[in-house]
């Protein structure tokens, strides 16, 4: 499902899947720190919405299409610069036309490093 689109290219890994939550995660590498050394903030929102597009489409309504991205945001709590992040999604809305997500994303040492938000536009034909 990741391989070989940016999630699969950034090395995140999905450890739980459900209509209900998902769970996933990457390590910190090279491959994803900013030019200062930390984690970059668009590696964390990668993260954190591939979990809730996921959900989302694991939870989309009968007759539905798929979906697009309305909106999303983050806020930055903290970083990292190495260990694994992890990321928890879960829905806050699960209507017939939209979806809300909520993801928090978590660094080796369990401390909120992130709180991301995303609203999704179901299609249909």
């Amino acid at each position: 499902m990741l391989a070989g689109r940016l999630p699969g290219v950034l090395g995140m890994r999905v450890l739980e899947a459900s209509a209900e939550k998902v769970i996933g995660e990457l390590t910190v590498s090279e491959r994803v720190l900013a030019p200062n050394g930390y984690l970059h903030a668009a590696t964390v929102v990668a993260l954190a919405d591939t979990a809730c597009g996921i959900g989302t489409r694991l939870s989309l309504p009968e007759g539905a299409t798929g979906f697009t991205t309305l909106e999303v945001k983050t806020n930055y709590l903290g970083t990292a610069r190495s260990g694994v992040v992890t990321t928890t999604a879960t829905p806050s809305h699960s209507g017939r036309r939209t979806q809300t997500w909520d993801a928090t994303v978590h660094d080796g040492d369990g401390r909120t490093i992130a709180l991301f938000r995303c609203t999704q536009l179901v299609l249909r034909p």
